[in-house]
């Protein structure tokens, strides 16, 4: 049996539903995981994709973040958020009223299913914007929320995976010039520690092929014609247990899709599994 499986951050799911559908038809995935939706769960276009074959579990509150796995092999066991997953506390909304305390928000960042046999986790990690900043501290509690829903999974027999946009770049070959990073997240130290950390319970970076150039990045600015100039970073990362590493035939970052107008900042990363 062969599963596609793939993971994108789609970067609104309805302003780009075209795109997304055009790239189904074409790359016949067997599940999707999507990232930063930007639309609330029942705003989600199921229909849209049901008519190409997919059952969808979303998880969305409307505003900037949202997941969903998408499948042709069967959606059961669904969980929305980690166990135990924190919340953000914005300091200006947290100012707006200092009467009435703030509540943080648990975010819509991530969902669970078991897709025929495989079981897959669709997250999006937080960005953390700046080194000192409140979101920061909050990404680091999340990367270690999300460890630990992880462990059982990844020490199991069944092929696992967590798929995802981490904004994390895991080494300074993943950066196209590491020097303009310097000082700035998604390549501090303590990120990195977090990708350690899933490795540590069982978990490996599924490293992809590129389509074009030495390095596999998946994600480049609109701004300064990053794209074509490749002046990209690899963030968008597939972290599978020994079962899923092992069914391995092939992964790829299909650069294709980040073509054109109207597209995702982000290419759709490919594993495909023999099992």
């Amino acid at each position: 049996m062969t599963v596609r499986i793939a993971t994108w951050n789609i970067n609104s799911v309805n302003a780009r539903l075209e795109k997304l559908l055009e790239w189904l038809r074409s790359a016949q995935p067997d599940v999707v995981c999507l990232q930063e939706l930007k639309c609330a769960t029942d705003a989600f276009p199921y229909d849209a994709v049901a008519e190409l074959g997919y059952e969808t579990a979303a998880h969305g509150t409307g505003r900037w973040n949202g997941v969903a796995i998408l499948s042709k092999i069967g959606i059961e066991d669904v969980v929305r958020d980690l166990p135990g997953q924190p919340g953000y506390l914005d300091p200006a909304a947290a100012a707006e009223d200092s009467l009435i305390p703030a509540e943080p928000e648990v975010e819509a960042r991530a969902v669970a299913a078991t897709c025929g046999p495989v079981r897959v986790w669709s997250v999006y990690v937080p960005n953390g914007r700046e080194v000192d900043h409140p979101h920061y501290a909050y990404k680091l509690r999340w990367l270690g929320a999300l460890r630990d829903a992880v462990v059982a999974d990844a020490a199991g027999d069944r092929p696992f995976a967590v798929l995802g946009d981490y904004n994390i770049a895991p080494t300074d070959a993943d950066v196209w010039d590491i020097a303009k990073f310097d000082g700035a997240t998604h390549v501090t130290a303590a990120e990195r520690a977090a990708l350690t950390d899933l490795q540590d319970v069982g978990l490996a970076d599924v490293f992809p092929r590129p389509l074009k150039y030495d390095h596999p990045y998946t994600y480049w600015d609109y701004r300064q014609l990053s794209f074509p100039k490749n002046f990209g970073i690899r963030i968008d990362l597939v972290y599978g247990n020994k079962p899923f590493v092992g069914a391995v035939s092939d992964s790829y970052v299909d650069r294709e899709a980040r073509k054109g107008k109207g597209t995702s900042d982000h290419a759709p990363v490919v594993v495909d599994l023999s099992l």
